[in-house]
């Protein structure tokens, strides 16, 4: 069996949703021997339009999002048109799909409502939702009643699946074949992948010269001054100085407010590389005003108690966050 994850939300440290989809994916590796493929849109939404690809040859999706202020959210909305526009219908009416909607504020059961009708129009087998509103993260990671529901939702799932349990005929599929039936291009799936692949590129290319633009603009700053040179050494110099190996291997990215260029940080055992520039394979980001790096620099604020009085936010695991407090240390 092969099921699917696309995970809709910003990939904040702090997002319910993903520690939910850590649950799920567990239970269906560890106790069901499922194959599971995470799709992270916000990575890939330069190539949104040609994920609906990918949902060849699999039994089941898992459709998760986090709810902050309004609806699913844009990269989930993207991901959708995708499929209605590019996608093979015919794939979809045998693909079982399972809503995860996480709430920080309100709306977490309309979310669930509007991606199973999403999917009855597109043509697929929608099944029981997980929804939840979180308001203290610690208190729900922390619970074994909530971890408990999760891991009897995920398997509930896996037997709706493997026994391809049916439901009721809905007006919402009959919506797919009637009223809201798209313009028909007449294109083979070939034909589809092609195009869904040419309007990816597309963005990409638009992508790319905006891209080229800011550059251009950046060494123009550089050329004309405008950069601090020594204050971005300064910054540089105190890693070096305060760095404390740990035998481990992490790449860190640090995006300083009113910097144009992250700072990359990259620890490999007891060798250390620290420049600003843009680098591939980063494993954390983080982004923070100056006046607050300065305060860490100073010792007076370490990166983890920065994170949790919201002064940085941040991308990527909760531990490689606090593995900076012990890589660096700073005395005040």
């Amino acid at each position: 069996m092969r099921i699917n994850i696309y995970y809709g939300g910003r990939g904040n440290l702090d997002d319910p949703t993903l520690f939910a989809l850590k649950k799920i994916e567990k239970v269906l590796i560890d106790d069901f021997k499922v194959e599971v493929h995470r799709y992270n849109i916000y990575e890939q939404k330069n190539q949104i339009s040609t994920l609906p690809q990918t949902l060849k040859n699999v039994d089941g999706i898992i459709l998760a999002t986090t709810i902050e202020w309004l609806g699913i959210g844009g990269y989930m909305t993207h991901f959708l048109d995708a499929c209605w526009l590019y996608g093979d219908k015919e794939k979809f009416e045998k693909i079982y799909m399972q809503p995860v909607v996480m709430s920080t504020t309100y709306g977490e059961r309309e979310g669930v409502l509007e991606l199973k009708k999403a999917w009855e129009i597109l043509g697929g087998i929608p099944c029981d939702g997980l929804c939840g509103y979180v308001e203290d993260m610690s208190s729900f990671e922390n619970n074994k009643e909530y971890t408990h529901i999760i891991e009897k939702m995920t398997e509930n799932l896996f037997r709706t699946i493997s026994h391809k349990m049916k439901g009721l005929p809905t007006s919402n599929q009959a919506v797919s074949r009637t009223v809201a039936r798209p313009q028909q291009l007449n294109l083979t799936p070939e034909e589809g992948e092609q195009l869904s692949e040419y309007v990816s590129d597309d963005i990409f290319v638009r992508k790319q010269r905006e891209d080229v633009l800011e550059l251009a603009s950046i060494y123009s700053e550089q050329m004309d001054g405008d950069l601090n040179g020594e204050e971005s050494e300064e910054y540089v110099n105190d890693f070096k100085v305060h760095f404390h190996p740990q035998g481990i291997k992490v790449n860190y990215s640090l995006i300083i407010e009113g910097r144009e260029l992250p700072l990359f940080i990259g620890v490999d055992g007891e060798n250390i590389d620290c420049h600003f520039g843009n680098e591939e394979d980063i494993d954390f980001t983080g982004k923070l005003p100056a006046t607050v790096l300065d305060q860490i620099i100073a010792g007076r604020k370490t990166f983890q108690g920065a994170f949790s009085l919201s002064h940085m936010t941040a991308r990527g695991e909760l531990s490689t966050l606090s593995m900076l407090d012990k890589l660096f240390v700073f005395d005040e």
